[in-house]
């Protein structure tokens, strides 16, 4: 069995004792973090080993962050998009076992038409040659994180609210629906799942107590592994917590 799992936590120095306690109790073989916000000098590596895990980061200070936690070691393959200057640590793509696991933090776009919107359609347009890459050199693999969209409407509390606003703009779909194209399935929906599961909820306006929620964290498999993906879910309880993350962890198991 090789369980997964990927959690935006909103600032690793905040919340590494909820890490730590999930850890201990979910004993995932990976743990992909989003937003750590952790430069990599101060990176908590000593938290994880004392638990048995390895990590790798990469990091910078107040924003964005990835770290992947593993049982075994993970080989570093790459920490940025091949040919891509960007101080925004975003990417970090290791091989654990005979898996390829690439952990996103993908940009959230501040609303459809800024700068930062072109900025996040730019990067997931260098992103797909990327992906492509490492998916004709493993066939095993895994894309998994904070992608910032919500691939469907039933991944939206409210569609009509949301219609036409960043996460669910029809361009960053498109961008979604290239990347699965390219190999992979979205593992929350080989499974029958309850209606309104999402893993994103705003601090505001009691969102989380009334699921005013989106799903946009993923976990992607490629075809090798997806006939071998025996579930998926997202674990509500760290969103219960004093001061947590407002995203939920998100898991998935292979029988590998």
């Amino acid at each position: 069995m090789f369980r997964i799992a990927s959690w935006n936590v909103n600032s690793l120095r905040v919340r590494l004792t909820q890490v730590q306690q999930w850890l201990e109790k979910e004993q995932p073989d990976v743990l992909a973090l989003q937003e750590t916000k952790v430069t990599d000098e101060n990176f908590p590596v000593d938290a994880f080993t004392e638990m048995d895990y390895r990590v790798a980061y990469n990091g910078q200070k107040t924003f964005n962050g990835v770290a992947t936690v593993s049982k075994t070691e993970p080989e570093i393959i790459a920490t940025a998009i091949p040919g891509q200057e960007d101080p925004q640590k975003r990417v970090l793509a290791a091989r654990i076992r005979d898996i390829m696991v690439l952990n996103l933090y993908v940009p959230n776009g501040s609303a459809v038409g800024t700068e930062k919107y072109q900025y996040k359609l730019d990067w997931l347009g260098r992103l797909h040659p990327f992906v492509r890459e490492l998916l004709r050199k493993n066939r095993k693999m895994i894309v998994l994180g904070d992608f910032n969209i919500a691939p469907e409407d039933r991944d939206v509390h409210d569609p009509a609210e949301w219609e036409g606003s960043v996460l669910v703009s029809e361009p960053e779909r498109r961008e979604l629906r290239t990347l699965l194209d390219a190999g992979f399935c979205d593992s929350f929906r080989l499974f029958e799942q309850e209606e309104n599961c999402f893993s994103w909820w705003d601090y505001r306006a009691a969102a989380f107590r009334r699921n005013r929620g989106l799903r946009i964290d993923l976990i992607l498999a490629s075809k090798a592994l997806q006939a071998n993906c025996t579930g998926s879910r997202i674990d509500r309880a760290p969103r219960q917590l004093e001061r947590p993350s407002d995203h939920a962890p998100v898991i998935a198991e292979f029988d590998v």
